[in-house]
Order: structure tokens, then sequence, then C-alpha cells
């Protein structure tokens, strides 16, 4: 029984049925509070900003599963084994996953909330989290709008860069020194501000919404106020713990979880968003995904011994115009390299230990972006020459496997956003797809923030060369 249908219970319904294509081993039930198919949350920013349409977000549907969209639970029964949904039903289960996410947090600013829901946004606000919440921003994101983004995280980073490229006027508001302050270090966040700048935000930081009347705007608590016609907020989230809370599980941030997966009751588990776990970075989808596979190996007995040890943390900005990677934490080597050049948009922060590369910041620097996530990711040894790594001039014995499609090993995942591997592509190829266009449609591969487009390029041509497509006979 999956409680949730987002992005990760719907990944390990995928990862399941992948191990167990007949349900011979596990029938699943799924619950799923939204009444569309799931999709891809990670591409809301490319909506946002009008590079995709909504129905090319939406996820693969999985045969052999009973899903239940629209159905949201209302309570577990432990003793019992079953759960209960806001449509009447009651569903046993041998083992429960909950997947129910988070939810976006609406600061408590005069005049955001409803006056009688405070987790309501008031007319005029519109919080960033779902599809629904894309199709209000854009219904008001006509040119020559004026919107306030409150926040300054990644959010309400892709958020306000995807509204100006609508020929919305937008001002980004944020309470913090710089902007992306759990990715990036001071110098990197005025680097971003400056870029943002470039492409028609106006930045905002160190500056707090205080008070919004659709009548005279957004008034700031350093005693500007700026005119605005809506506002969107992307304050950050809270994971959805109730259902857990409710029914005695322990929870803190999120539903606490061993690395099994498992919960305080062996029979119930957690994954993404609302699950709490040492080595997960909040917030990531990645982290998700991996759990949804050891959980997968586990339940279908595939691999008894899986267990979920952590997440190496890697966030990639999707913002057209911006080159934007943070992985790892920069502060945790032994060796630091560090390069800035904000007139062309360009900054790096490079950490290692023991020869191993342990964080990284990376602005404006592409190809380095990608060799670095590249070592990072395998965990092999950076070359030596450290600067040459930093700008992407890696020399040509020395380079990583992460854009070289011979040396790049199959499970490598070239596309972050919808988690598309080398053998996907591969796949694809044999399967007909013998233009990155066509490769795209086939896998979702290049589709998002649109970084790995070149690294998909090459990996077509590196196929056109070894398996030429056959030409048919006369």
């Amino acid at each position: 029984m999956v409680i949730g249908h987002g992005m990760v219970g719907a990944r390990f319904v995928e990862e399941v049925r992948r191990r167990d294509p007949d349900g011979e081993r596990v029938t699943l039930t799924v619950l799923g509070a939204e009444s569309r198919p799931a999709y891809n949350r990670v591409l809301l920013s490319a909506v946002l900003a009008g590079g995709l349409r909504p129905a090319m977000v939406t996820l693969p549907v999985v045969d052999g599963v009973d899903l239940h969209t629209g159905v949201a639970a209302t309570a577990l029964d432990r003793t019992a084994r079953v759960v209960h949904a806001d449509d009447g039903t009651v569903h046993p289960y041998d083992e429960l996953v909950l997947a129910t996410g988070c939810r976006a947090w609406l600061p408590p600013v005069d005049g955001l909330a409803d006056p009688g829901a405070p987790e309501v946004p008031a007319p005029g606000v519109s919080l960033f989290r779902d599809l629904d919440d894309c199709g209000r921003i854009l219904d008001a994101a006509v040119p020559g709008a004026r919107i306030a983004v409150v926040g300054g995280g990644l959010l309400g980073v892709e958020a306000a860069r995807g509204l100006a490229g609508r020929g919305v006027a937008v001002t980004l508001v944020h309470p913090r020194t710089h902007l992306m302050e759990r990715q990036l270090d001071a110098g990197a966040g005025e680097v971003l501000a400056t870029a943002l700048r470039g492409l028609g935000v106006d930045v905002r930081c160190g500056v707090g919404a205080k008070a919004w009347d659709p009548e005279t705007g957004l008034d700031c608590d350093d005693g500007s106020r700026i005119a605005a016609d809506h506002v969107v907020v992307a304050a950050g989230v809270r994971a959805n713990t109730g259902l857990a809370a409710d029914a005695g599980l322990a929870v803190d941030r999120a539903v606490l979880v061993d690395d099994r997966l498992a919960t305080d009751d062996g029979r119930v588990h957690a994954l993404g968003d609302c699950a709490q776990h040492a080595g997960a970075p909040g917030g990531l989808v990645q982290s998700g995904w991996e759990q949804a596979a050891v959980l997968a190996d586990l339940l279908t007995g595939t691999d008894p011994a899986a267990r979920y040890r952590g997440t190496r943390p890697v966030t990639r900005l999707k913002a057209r115009g911006i080159d934007l990677a943070a992985l790892g934490d920069p502060t945790a080597g032994d060796e630091e390299l560090r390069v800035s050049d904000p007139r062309r948009g360009r900054y790096g922060v490079l950490a290692l230990r023991d020869d191993r590369v342990v964080g990284a910041v990376l602005m404006g620097l592409p190809d380095a972006a990608a060799m670095i996530t590249e070592l990072y990711d395998s965990g092999a040894p950076a070359p030596s020459d450290r600067l040459a790594l930093l700008l992407g001039r890696a020399l040509p014995g020395e380079t990583s496997p992460a854009t070289d499609p011979v040396r790049m090993p199959g499970s490598a995942v070239v596309c972050r956003c919808n988690s598309v591997t080398k053998n996907a592509l591969v796949t694809a190829w044999r399967a007909g797809a013998h233009d990155v266009d066509a490769l795209s449609r086939r896998t979702r591969a290049a589709t998002g923030c649109g970084s790995c487009r070149d690294v998909v390029c090459g990996i077509r041509d590196w196929l056109a060369d070894i398996d030429p497509p056959q030409e048919s006979a006369a």
C-alpha cells in the first residue's frame, strides 16, 4: 500500500514493477490526493518559463497498479493494518509506504493568507508547489504585469527568472544576505544576483516581506513598498507528517526512518520529503528516488541486504541563461580553489579532500560542472591540474568520463531533471530515436533545465559512429 503518488511515490511503484513486472511478489495499491496523473515537479519552473507545456511533465503510467487518484488517506490504523480514505474506502495492507511529500510554507506575513485559513493563500497570492499553482501564476503573468516573488531559494530564483522571461516586471525579495544561501556562499550569491538583474529581475536581498495589500502592493521591513499585482511565495516547505503523527509514529521535522526506510513500526516505511534520514539532504528529489530503489529491493526480496546510506547532493538551477551547479559541501575540503569573474557571470569554488571532490559551486562554467559532477558522483581522483579542472579545461588525458560517451559508464545519469541514464539513451537509439529531438521525446532527456543537451548530442554522435541507423532497402 502506497500513500502518495507524487514523484517519489510514482518512482517507488515503477521500481517495484521493474523488479516484479507480473506482480507475483507484490500487489500495489496507491492513493494519490491529486486528481491528475503523477508529474515531474522538478520541471514546474520550465512550465512557468514557457519551455514546457503542462502535459509534457506527466510521468509514464505504470501497469499492474491499483491506482486511486483524487483520493486522500485520512487515517492509519496500525493495529488493524488498514488505511481509511476520504471517499469512505478502507484499504488493508501488509506493508505501508508513506510518500506524502511536503507542502509549501506560507510565512506569517499580513495579508498573504486567507483570514479563515492560515495555510491557504489570499486572493492575489500564489504558492509555487504544484501544477495548479503554476496555472494560477500564469494567469497573473500577462505581459506588463508586476509580480513580487517572496523567497530567494532555488524555487524562488527559478520562478523569478521564468516570469521575467515572459515580459513580467519581477521583484525578488529575500530576507537573507544573499540568494540560495543553503547552496551558495556570499560570493556566488552576489554573482547570481547580478546575473538575474541583467535578465530583468529586481533583486533585493536582506529585505523581508512585511504586509501585502492588493490595492497598494507589498510592504517590506526596510520601509520600502513594491508595486505588485500578484505575489508568488517560495519561502520553503514543511513535510506532510499529520497522518504519521496521528498514528503515533515517531516524527521530528519529518517521519523518522532507518537505513531500511522503516519507521518505528517495521511494517510502515517512508520515502522522500516526508521522511527524515540522517544522510538525506532536504528538498532534493534525488534522495527520494534513491530511497525508492532501496525500498523496492527490500519489499520485493530482490536484495534483502539493501540499505539507504545517504545521498550525495547535487543541485542544478533550472533558469534560462544561467548555468549554476552546487554539489556536496564546499567547506569540507583540505584543498580549495576559487575563481571569481562577476562581470562575466562566472564563479567557481572547488573543494577536495584526499584528491577527491567533496564540494563545489560552479556558475557560468558548464564544462567544469559536467566534469566535476562526474568526479563527485564516482569518487574518482581529480586531475592533477586543479585550476584547469575548475575552468573546464582539463587535459585530454585527464578528463573525466562526464562528457566522453566512450568512457561514460552506462549507469551514468545524463539528465538529472528526469533521471535519464546513458543506457536509457542507448536503448532509445536502438528503438529508432536517431536524432537529439527524438531521443528527448523518447527519454525526456534535455527537456528540463537543458544543461545536459550537449552531452546528449555527444552520445548521439557517438552512437551514430558505432551503431549507425540501418538504411531501408530500396
